[in-house]
């Protein structure tokens, strides 16, 4: 039931500190009213639920069923039978509430101004959580267990065997299991141990306010985290500087509470991985996929091995713009003066299913079925959630929600949410219940992989050299958003967990510096960073989700070694990326990978993002030099 957004989404407030890059909207048009849009651009939610009655109904099946929970409590270690039908029930309605969860959450973003499914989307809420809470038990009991018992039971029982790596799991991490007084003391600790995580949130959301500045004609207009993006993203200069330096002397007024609340944050990840016995946060972050240190360090190293080619396209980038010196607020302006080909849905289709051709005949029909079959939801209406996503049940098929608007951004969304769609799809298919989810190690590969497969279409089929020069820079930019710029915040998180882990003081001189240094070392000498361009450290959200940003780059870079593979037609490719397609959370991420291809734990993966990129800089500079 994972809910795959578009990477957009996911890192625009990451981007907010170095470049941001929003799409520009098209002129002003009334947006359209949801009855006025044919049926055929509209998802069909009946693969979950028929209707909003059926929703009723399995609501009350799930109430129905947290009682016949009672009688597992406390008998788990009796019988592999009794294990069994625990988590077969747990199981059960687990994925009925997901039809619950998905088709409400759906049918909001139709509209949400709909207090019907703004109702419906809270019950479902609620009945998680009183499922969560009903079966709470199980995985304590489990724990509890000696081991050998618990494996003998999985070994015996043929139902059983199918939760072995679940099971097996569960027991590498009793290391790190705590006794059920101390598990329980943590667990009633969770609000305070979250409150670092909310203050930033009510700082950055609730008191920060931007002011305004002047317009490209002069007039007043009100600054906002969106419109910063999109003016950082446009031509007028004069306009990034000013709110660049609006931005940043906005948060200079809360500059204390921000480094204070980061400051907690991570020491409150040090006592964390202290307490379950942990040397350090890095370990005890990435224990939970069992993914090795060394991933982890080695994306870091290598990136520090070879920023020659980001420096040259900072370099590239000044020459672009024609410019003396290159600001922070120049790193996302647009470089190109053309207006970029559109094209209507019916084309966009068709472009991916034209550049997703290698990918092979199998992935291609049931794209091309999915394409057309009320899977999507396409064009923008008044009250439809914003952004883009793929989202689904284990029963159901999945489900894209576009704001379609024929740019070639958009077209990249479609191949992007369709990969996620047919990753969940196939693993759907291949996997039981439990296993049906994916790391986010993994989750973005099928969706980066298919971005990548029609990039390079793309520039392969470019029409002039202008659309060329087009595409070679969304490409870079791709790389430098989703690789370099988190393995950049990755460095940044490691220094920070490892001044306190050594027993250092955080503070905001402390945070400013590390920043600025790391920040300078990556982008290079060319680059100036103005006297209040070093905040980011301290106004990044997904900091407080301790080493999460990195896994953007791994997977990214997973996805160029596929997307090579299979575009160069290696022999064995498409099969594999077939299997990996068809797994879920039955082995650890690192070795499910390794299945299609691609082993993490090597430097190659990261070595050839890296080679790809200087590549495409330098193809750039060759067309940039050529006579017109």
């Amino acid at each position: 039931m994972q809910k795959y957004f578009t990477r957009t989404a996911l890192l625009a407030a990451a981007f907010a500190c170095l470049s941001c890059s929003f799409p520009s909207r098209p002129a002003a048009q009334a947006v359209k009213q949801r009855p006025e849009i044919d049926a055929k651009y509209k998802w069909d939610l009946s693969s979950i639920l028929p209707d909003d009655d059926a929703w009723l109904k399995s609501l009350g099946q799930v109430k129905d069923g947290l009682g016949r929970f009672g009688r597992f409590k406390g008998k788990l270690a009796a019988s592999s039978a009794t294990i069994r039908e625990a988590l077969k029930l747990r199981d059960s309605l687990s994925s009925i509430a997901d039809n619950l969860s998905v088709y409400a959450g759906l049918k909001l973003d139709e509209d949400n101004r709909v207090s019907k499914y703004q109702e419906m989307q809270s019950q479902s809420a609620d009945i998680y959580s009183k499922l969560g809470n009903a079966a709470s038990f199980i995985q304590p009991e489990l724990l509890a267990m000696d081991s050998a018992t618990l494996m003998g039971y999985a070994a015996s029982d043929p139902e059983l065997k199918a939760y072995t790596f679940m099971l097996t799991d569960l027991v590498r991490s009793k290391a790190h299991i705590l006794s059920d007084k101390e598990e329980a003391l943590l667990a009633g600790a969770g609000p305070v141990l979250d409150a670092p995580s909310r203050i930033f949130s009510m700082i950055d959301d609730a008191d920060i306010s931007f002011g305004s500045i002047k317009d490209e004609n002069g007039k007043e207009v009100q600054l906002t985290r969106e419109r910063y993006g999109i003016i950082l993203d446009g031509p007028d200069r004069r306009m990034r500087r000013d709110a660049s330096q609006l931005y940043n002397e906005t948060y200079l007024k809360y500059l204390n509470g921000l480094a204070a609340s980061l400051s907690s944050s991570v020491k409150k990840d040090y006592f964390l991985a202290a307490a379950r016995k942990y040397p350090d946060c890095l370990e005890a972050s990435l224990d939970g996929d069992n993914i090795p240190v060394s991933v982890f360090k080695n994306l870091i190293a290598a990136a520090n091995a070879n920023l020659e080619p980001l420096h040259k396209w900072t370099s590239l980038r000044k020459k672009i713009l024609g410019v003396d010196t290159l600001y922070t607020y120049d790193l996302s302006a647009t470089l190109m003066k053309e207006k970029p080909k559109e094209y209507t849905w019916e084309e966009g289709k068709a472009l991916v299913l034209r550049g997703l051709a290698p990918l092979g005949k199998s992935y291609l029909d049931e794209l091309a079925k999915g394409l057309d079959s009320g899977w999507i939801d396409v064009y923008e209406t008044q009250g439809k959630g914003s952004g883009g996503y793929s989202w689904g049940t284990y029963t159901s098929h999945p489900y894209v929600l576009l704001n379609y608007n024929g740019s070639q951004d958009h077209v990249s969304t479609v191949a992007h949410e369709m990969g996620h769609s047919m990753n969940s799809l196939w693993t759907n298919r291949n996997e039981p219940y439990q296993y049906s989810g994916h790391s986010l190690f993994t989750a973005e590969v099928a969706s980066t992989c298919n971005e990548a497969v029609l990039m390079k279409y793309l520039i392969a089929h470019a029409g002039d050299k202008q659309e060329k020069k087009y595409l070679l820079m969304k490409y870079i930019e791709q790389i430098v958003g989703t690789f370099y710029t988190q393995v950049m915040f990755s460095e940044f998180e490691l220094a920070i967990h490892e001044r306190v882990e050594k027993g250092g003081a955080l503070s905001v001189d402390f945070f400013r510096k590390t920043y600025r240094d790391i920040y300078q070392k990556y982008w290079g000498p060319e680059l100036v960073i103005g006297a209040n361009n070093d905040l980011g450290g301290m106004r990044i959200s997904h900091f407080y989700r301790e080493y999460y940003v990195y896994q953007y780059a791994t997977s990214y870079a997973a996805a160029q070694v596929l997307s090579d593979k299979i575009v160069n037609g290696e022999k064995g490719a498409v099969e594999a990326y077939y299997l990996f397609l068809k797994t879920g959370s039955s082995d650890y991420p690192v070795e499910t990978l390794k299945k299609a291809g691609v082993d993490m734990t090597t430097p190659e993966p990261v070595a050839r993002t890296i080679k790809l990129f200087g590549e495409l800089v330098d193809q750039l500079a060759r067309l940039l030099d050529e006579k017109p």
